[in-house]
């Protein structure tokens, strides 16, 4: 098949398109950083270099596609402290964009990048966009079959809990316990995707992608352990003390206040209520894998 990748060669992207184009499929992978086609081309893939934000590149770029994957990221609105951006508000036109290329280009079979939460139409703080984009593409023709992928938090968001490790020797959020919740590794979401490419498409579909579970206490005793903390505390402030930390260290009031809102909801169960209702297979790489990894970049 041929098929198009939006996302460059992110941590889901590249294993996506190697998969794909180790199965023999024809894959055009979409970046804004002309410096990636040498290393799209070098997978075997073919470079298409333009903006996500430019509807009619896309719709270029879409045509004679068999699937298009579409995904939204907020790094793809600006970075997390530009001040002056909206990015509930570019994310939304991204997704207008991808509605607009898939009408001009006649793609028939569209997988869809969304998110735990995005079944919450508020309470569920940032992830607000992926249920705005997922409600932006079920506008499309009834002929247009979609997929939405719905994977949980990503591990990867657990290097963002170095910097307090290394400063107050602890992880700091505005969450967490012994309750469980689900974790993803983007190989797991790279391979549900492809295995979805190959599958029939009917109508509009959801599926949620999920590693493994455990409770906050359990990610500090086993990243602890890794990183030679064994003592690794994962500690509770309020909603208010974590907004007022990462204001001032100068993230996006939206991005920092839509965080504290997502994470709120995490800690309530309230973003997992509808994945625990179309509970998936788990993945293969579990929490003791990806903690070798948080172990490298935390020594770095």
């Amino acid at each position: 098949m041929n098929i198009v990748l939006t996302g460059s060669l992110g941590n889901i992207g590249k294993p996506l398109a190697q998969d794909l184009v180790q199965k023999g499929h024809m894959v055009t992978v979409i970046s804004s950083n002309a410096e990636r086609q040498k290393d799209i081309e070098a997978l075997g893939a073919k470079a298409a270099i333009g903006s996500i934000k430019d509807a009619d590149f896309l719709s270029v770029a879409f045509k004679g596609a068999d699937i298009v994957y579409v995904m939204e990221t907020l790094d793809a609105a600006g970075g997390f402290f530009d001040q002056d951006v909206d990015f509930i508000a570019t994310i939304n036109q991204i997704g207008h964009n991808y509605k607009q290329a898939i009408l001009q280009s006649g793609v028939k079979r569209v997988v869809h990048l969304s998110s735990v939460g995005a079944h919450m139409d508020k309470d569920n703080g940032i992830l607000i966009f992926h249920h705005n984009v997922e409600n932006i593409l079920k506008q499309l023709p009834d002929d247009v079959s979609i997929k939405f992928m719905r994977p949980v938090g990503f591990y990867t968001n657990m290097f963002s809990f170095v910097r307090t490790i290394k400063t107050q020797g602890a992880i700091i959020q505005n969450y967490g316990g012994a309750n469980k919740e689900p974790w993803v590794s983007p190989l797991d979401i790279a391979d549900v995707i492809a295995e979805e490419m190959e599958q029939p498409f009917e109508g509009r579909q959801i599926r949620y992608i999920a590693s493994d579970e455990f409770s906050p206490d359990e990610a500090a005793y086993f990243l602890g352990q890794a990183i030679g903390k064994p003592d690794l505390k994962w500690l509770v402030i309020p909603d208010e003390q974590l907004l007022g930390s990462w204001l001032s260290a100068g993230m996006n009031p939206q991005i920092a206040k839509g965080f504290v809102e997502m994470q709120a909801g995490m800690g309530r169960g309230m973003l997992y209520e509808d994945y625990y209702r179309n509970k998936p297979v788990l993945g293969k790489v579990k929490l003791t894998d990806f903690v070798k990894e948080f172990a490298a970049v935390y020594n770095q």
